[in-house]
């Protein structure tokens, strides 16, 4: 999120503040589960973000002169990744998933009837195949309920196009996991740093590495029964035509504990649709869902007041 955003939020929802007197807040952020009916948040995954360093050498070297004979830092690395999850998703750090409530009854019919054809969720990402292809309730599970963890890069390789034969010094491997309501970003934090260094000890590398987190944020969960999500609710039926799923999200917004911290009601409201490519390339709104959203947004200013009016 953007830097000091969370301190102006914490400042000017305060006594005194140009916020003060602000009942609710509604964060038009994520996108719906699909392309065709739109919902309401009530839940996010919270993240911890790591950056993995392998170092030995003190310079970059030639494979042709050196391959064969050092600890290459990349080779570290990759063993070191790898030990964090497998193909399948499954989470390989010891302890992360003890902190992960068991799934209840009441919780389980929460997933039953919301509008997530896993067809067009396959077409979105562009892959041939969804881990859980199957089973739309297990699939949002894994998107929700459950924690992710995802690897993004390494900096410091050679990743650009064409061939070369550098052994580099210094590897950085950048990775996060999304977490659940009830796991704490601290904890979390130092089960990876357990996990990697007890890996690397098992290599037996001279190489040296450093594990640190850049940020961590815990999951979000808002009241879908308060007079927040009931305006926004209404809103999307006055504009749309149709009741709104009621569901959570896979991805994080920090800030949204920042806003519920200050006593009100935070109500997630997406204007978006999951084909958007939210954060990629060639990333989109769809004109209707943006002249929509203006007339949702309107609508929802009219029900909340009419709400509190009662």
């Amino acid at each position: 999120g953007s830097e000091g955003l969370d301190n102006v939020v914490e400042k000017e929802f305060a006594e005194g503040g140009f916020l003060e007197k602000a009942e609710a807040i509604c964060v038009a952020d994520n996108n719906w589960l699909g392309t065709r009916k739109p919902c309401i948040q009530y839940g996010l995954r919270g993240i911890c973000y790591f950056f993995l360093e392998v170092a030995g050498p003190i310079k970059d070297l030639h494979s042709g002169r050196f391959g064969g004979s050092v600890h290459e830092p990349m080779v570290d690395l990759v063993n070191l990744l790898q030990s964090l999850v497998d193909t399948n998703g499954n989470i390989l750090v010891p302890g992360v998933l003890d902190s992960v409530k068991k799934l209840t009854p009441e919780e389980e019919k929460l997933y039953e009837g919301i509008d997530f054809p896993l067809e067009g969720q396959r077409q979105a990402s562009g892959c041939e195949k969804l881990m859980h292809n199957d089973d739309q309730k297990k699939a949002l599970m894994h998107i929700w309920r459950y924690p992710a963890l995802s690897v993004h890069g390494i900096e410091g390789c050679h990743s650009g196009p064409g061939a070369k034969t550098v052994i580099p010094a210094k590897v950085t491997g950048k990775f996060s996991i999304r977490l659940v309501p009830d796991q704490d970003p601290r904890t979390i934090e130092e089960l990876v740093e357990k996990h990697c260094e007890a890996v690397f000890k098992k290599l037996g590398s001279p190489n040296h590495i450093k594990i640190y987190s850049e940020h961590g944020a815990k999951g979000f969960s808002g009241d879908p029964s308060d007079t927040n999500y009931s305006a926004a609710r209404k809103a999307v039926e006055c504009v749309y035509g149709v009741a709104p799923d009621l569901t959570r999200s896979g991805g994080s917004i920090p800030v949204a504990l920042t806003m519920q911290e200050t006593g009100r009601s935070v109500v997630l409201f997406p204007m978006g649709r999951n084909d958007d490519g939210h954060h990629g390339q060639n990333e989109k709104l769809d004109l209707n869902n943006f002249m929509c959203g203006i007339k949702a947004q309107a609508a929802y200013l009219v029900e909340f007041a009419a709400g509190k009016a009662k």
